[in-house]
């Protein structure tokens, strides 16, 4: 597994990811009354998050895409 996601994109990634996951929990607004949104919206803040602690993207491999500089 090779590194392809850069430190700005990791702190972005992982400030971004602990919004979605914590915004359904804080209800506010109220888009995430519907519990099938607020589930999704927390496993794609779950996503981010892990792909920021790992330093690995699928989808940058799968494009041939990388914000790391070396």
């Amino acid at each position: 597994m090779n590194v392809n996601v850069g430190k700005a994109d990791r702190v972005f990634r992982a400030i971004l990811g602990l919004v979605l996951i914590f915004a359904p929990l804080l209800n506010m607004p109220a888009i995430w009354s519907n519990a099938a949104l607020a589930y999704g919206t927390m496993a794609i803040g779950l996503v981010l998050v892990a792909t920021a602690l790992f330093r690995f993207c699928p989808l940058y491999r799968i494009i041939g895409f990388s914000t790391c500089k070396s």
